[in-house]
């Protein structure tokens, strides 16, 4: 495929990167940030080369010198003393849209090799969308629907909803986020490319960000993350399943974190909220790697209720990871649950200023009020804060529920309403 699918961050890094000297884009390894960032700059410089790498382990200043701006420094976490370098270029010359960082980690999480404090921007981006995939116009955002909601606001212009099923779902949400796999057609071969590149995960890239790591137990804590990814657990159920240690489990989160393979979402508090557990809720990337640290498909996956609920929940956390995270809006993610599990709330999003909206997955196409019974305890006990409660649904349309609930579709999250 040699043409360029439009991401939804585009628009935000040219505005970043025409008002700043330094952009750091952030996300998993194969998510399109080189071919992204190139769009804005032609000269990307490829770190993991060794020979081009160890040109500036020389002398990273004397190298960033002779390179024609702007540049890419694509995989910058391969040479140590770059960020300096970095750092004292822009110094010296602060001017707009001078250097773009690309690599599958952080920056600030190298706390070795982190001296440009206030001088680097992160930029996080997620694989594919729905949306950028099939091309949709972009209308109201997310963020805006959530804190001015209707049922018009989530009506979404998709022509094929009324058309789409829970296979039909979850077909999307198994060909998963990462561009490679994305554009297979052949399930079978998108199947072994997902495999492959876990594989890689857990036999080069972590071991090579931290040294002494075991493969084999890392690729059983995968698999432990993946069953029960989108779900509240105790830590020591998943270091016992997985067979290994408190501590190793905390390191194994803690790289698979930093590698954006596993997303863990914190936990809601308020004092308004009685009860609240403060346990994380743990995602793996998406659906489509769930499925191939499992090694199911989606038939297999279809006739087992429970995995399917946590299969689309993932599916549907992404989506709206990816769609707050390039909204002009802040927000951040938890989820909500109380002791026992009687009231829980699969995604909350929350806003500047203490406001709140709910999110839930339901793998049905009938929704019925029992199901927004969380959303409505939520907005009961918080008042004028919480400002909509959405239950994503498979079925075919929109509607209200009660005083600020709503049932959607899935595909609203990919058809804005305009």
């Amino acid at each position: 495929m040699t043409s360029y699918i439009e991401r939804t961050v585009d628009p935000v890094l040219r505005r970043l990167f025409a008002s700043l000297p330094v952009l750091s884009i952030t996300g998993p390894r194969a998510c399109g940030k080189t071919t992204t960032a190139m769009r804005l700059v032609p000269t990307v410089i490829r770190l993991d080369n060794s020979r081009v790498a160890q040109s500036f382990r020389d002398d990273p200043d004397a190298a960033l010198r002779l390179i024609d701006e702007p540049a890419v420094l694509d995989e910058w976490q391969e040479v140590d003393g770059l960020l300096g370098a970095v750092k004292r270029a822009v110094d010296q010359d602060s001017r707009p849209g001078r250097f773009i960082l690309t690599g599958s980690v952080t920056a600030e999480n190298r706390v070795a090799t982190w001296p440009a404090t206030g001088r680097v921007v992160d930029v996080p981006m997620e694989g594919f969308t729905v949306q950028e995939v099939l091309g949709r116009p972009y209308g109201t955002s997310l963020a805006d629907r959530l804190l001015k909601p209707s049922v018009e606001s989530f009506v979404g212009a998709e022509p094929l909803s009324s058309a789409l099923d829970l296979g039909d779902y979850l077909g999307l949400a198994l060909r998963g986020t990462l561009p490679s796999a994305v554009l297979i057609d052949d399930p079978m071969a998108r199947t072994a490319w997902l495999r492959g590149y876990l594989d890689n995960v857990i036999r080069r890239d972590i071991p090579q960000e931290a040294g002494g790591i075991d493969p084999a137990r890392l690729g059983v804590y995968i698999e432990a993350l993946a069953t029960t990814s989108a779900e509240v657990v105790e830590d020591k159920t998943l270091y016992d399943s997985a067979g290994i240690a408190k501590a190793t489990a905390r390191a194994y989160d803690h790289l698979l974190s930093r590698a954006f393979i596993s997303h863990v979402v914190p936990a809601w508090s308020s004092n308004r909220l009685k009860r609240l557990v403060q346990r994380p809720k743990r995602y793996l990337l998406d659906a489509s790697l769930v499925a191939a640290a499992l090694g199911a498909d989606l038939r297999e996956i279809l006739l087992d209720a429970p995995l399917l609920g946590r299969v689309m929940e993932t599916f549907v956390a992404g989506q709206v990871r990816a769609a707050l995270g390039a909204g002009q809006r802040p927000a951040r993610l938890f989820h909500l649950r109380t002791e026992a599990g009687r009231h829980e709330v699969d995604i909350v999003v929350a806003f500047p200023g203490g406001k709140v909206a709910g999110i839930e997955v339901k793998s049905t196409g009938r929704v019925s009020s029992g199901d927004a019974r969380h959303l409505e305890w939520m907005r009961d006990g918080l008042g004028d804060r919480f400002t909509a409660g959405v239950v994503l649904h498979t079925g075919p349309a929109p509607s209200a529920i009660s005083d600020r609930v709503f049932a959607a579709p899935i595909s609203t999250l990919w058809a804005p309403a305009s």
